[in-house]
């Protein structure tokens, strides 16, 4: 069956995953559900104890089994030690067939691959993974399917009931002994524990994992000792200095310092761009690079922004010790200059509910009026794919990407004509993660290209004669004359992961990649 963006989803996966395909971004807009609630075992005792030994006792006392459900945070991005630390001990008591329900997975988390290969872990749930996960599961090495979400979805996932989380795993930078938890106040700070809140909504048991006890009571607590069952002091829960990790820097690459000001001039002559106008940045260097240059046309125009929202860099919290922008929130710090800026009282801490769940009375993402993106691919249809690489192994995640991109009233996304000798601006992207009718405007090194549903922004940019404007197609057209029209990537049959809308429809499929053959 074909969904809204053409991509065809076979009827043995809806059968399997109990879903439908997509049918647009609105199509479950005003829909009422019930949210689920997990079992609550009362604490009555004054002389009760959470705190464990060792893992090893939190996993008995939470009924750990084979078949279960576990879930983990993100906020030590590269520097993460938990997941692994917690998936050695459950191989080590011989549990199968094992859920990993993480909000993201990167190459911290390698030495999972020889538990998939022998079946601990069976299927995973994350807005998506990066290093050698992504190849396993392309390689068709997880037995179950791979789930990858939005940060929003993954929030509607777990207030649905869709996803039964048995056992959360949180990694707290401080914690007392009855389970308040915070970001900060530790040597092993991430800022904000946004993304584990719908954990400690929703899980059957929590556990919180320390290297940093505290006194009681440790507030104000970023998650509660009410949602808390056990706490376990370890030696080591990350590694700060790996949080900025990659994309998360600043860049001097000129092609991507010339798509920075063409973004800036994109932003500065649209009709949003006013005093009080919402904005939110991606991490990649472009994207970075266009926050610093736009904070010099609001100097000079005397504007300031309203809020800024999503994954924190230095440049955004620059903006606020200067008095550039009324306040951030702040669902993840992606470097530690973030991190440090959290105790700005104009720093606030949001859920990942709040920030992007479509599931509720309103998120934050739908009160943005820019949101600046990073693609591997756009299509001519403008839709985006940020999961699979140009080889077919997964190699990304969605993260806010969906999200914030429906929010946004001008949803832009930056992207190089070529990704090395790879066209990025194509007539079909590999997998689509973000679907056309969410995106507004293309920049790349090449020029910019509106999307034709928007007739208000290409007005206004052709009025400001501010960057070079191309339709999609010319942009396709230029990058097919320099390096030719690439060959659809080659998959095998198999099915080894679905690409979740927002909505928990099915976006796209990813299969599982062919072995590249070489010529003799």
């Amino acid at each position: 069956m074909k969904n809204a963006v053409g991509r065809d989803i076979p009827d043995e996966i809806l059968k399997l995953t109990g879903k439908e395909p997509f049918q647009g971004n609105n199509y479950k807009n005003g829909v009422p559900f019930r949210r689920v609630a997990p079992i609550i075992r009362p604490v009555m005792d004054n002389e009760h104890s959470k705190l464990v030994k060792d893992i090893h006792e939190a996993l008995v006392k939470c009924k750990a089994h084979s078949g279960m459900t576990v879930s983990f945070h993100h906020h030590f991005r590269e520097g993460d030690l938990i997941v692994n630390m917690v998936m050695e001990e459950i191989h080590k008591m011989g549990l199968k067939n094992i859920t990993l329900a993480a909000t993201s997975l990167g190459k911290a988390h390698d030495p999972l691959v020889p538990m998939i290969e022998d079946g601990t872990i069976t299927r995973i749930e994350a807005s998506g993974v990066r290093g050698k996960i992504g190849q396993a599961i392309s390689d068709g090495k997880l037995k179950g399917l791979a789930i990858m979400r939005s940060h929003g979805g993954r929030v509607r996932s777990l207030v649905t009931g869709e996803t039964k989380v048995d056992i959360a795993f949180i990694g707290a930078p401080t914690s007392d002994d009855y389970g308040n938890l915070r970001g900060i106040g530790g040597k092993t700070n991430c800022g904000v524990l946004s993304y584990s809140h719908v954990d400690g909504d929703c899980a059957e048991y929590v556990v919180a994992i320390t290297d940093c006890l505290v006194p009681f009571p440790n507030f104000p607590a970023h998650i509660s000792m009410t949602k808390v069952d056990y706490v376990c002091v370890v030696d080591a829960i990350g590694i700060p200095e790996k949080i900025a990790t990659g994309a998360a820097k600043p860049t001097t690459d000129q092609r991507k310092l010339m798509m920075a000001e063409y973004c800036t001039q994109v932003v500065v002559n649209t009709p949003y761009f006013k005093d009080g106008f919402s904005y939110q940045t991606g991490v990649g260097g472009a994207s970075i690079a266009s926050t610093i240059s736009l904070t010099k046309i609001m100097e000079e125009r005397g504007i300031k922004m309203g809020f800024g929202v999503g994954g924190l860099t230095k440049p955004m919290c620059d903006l606020l010790d200067r008095g550039m922008v009324r306040v951030l929130m702040d669902t993840q710090a992606f470097d530690l200059d973030a991190v440090s800026n959290v105790i700005n009282p104009a720093h606030h801490r949001i859920t990942a509910g709040a920030y992007a769940n479509p599931f509720n009375k309103g998120a934050f993402v739908n009160k943005l009026d820019y949101v600046i993106l990073a693609s591997l691919e756009v299509d001519v249809n403008f839709n985006c794919n940020v999961v699979v690489g140009s080889d077919g192994v997964i190699t990304g995640a969605q993260g806010g990407h969906p999200d914030t991109a429906q929010g946004a009233k001008c949803t832009i996304v930056i992207c190089p004509l070529l990704q090395g000798r790879i066209p990025a601006i194509c007539t079909n992207v590999t997998t689509v993660t973000t679907p056309g009718e969410s995106v507004d405007i293309v920049v790349t090194d090449y020029g910019v290209a509106v999307n034709p549903n928007r007739h208000d922004l290409l007005e206004a940019l052709e009025k400001a004669d501010c960057v070079p404007l191309k339709t999609i197609e010319e942009l396709r057209d230029i990058a097919y004359s320099i390096v030719g029209e690439p060959e659809p990537v080659e998959f095998e049959d198999r099915i080894v992961g679905i690409i979740e809308a927002r909505d928990g429809t099915i976006m796209d499929v990813v299969r599982q990649a062919k072995p590249y053959k070489f010529d003799d």
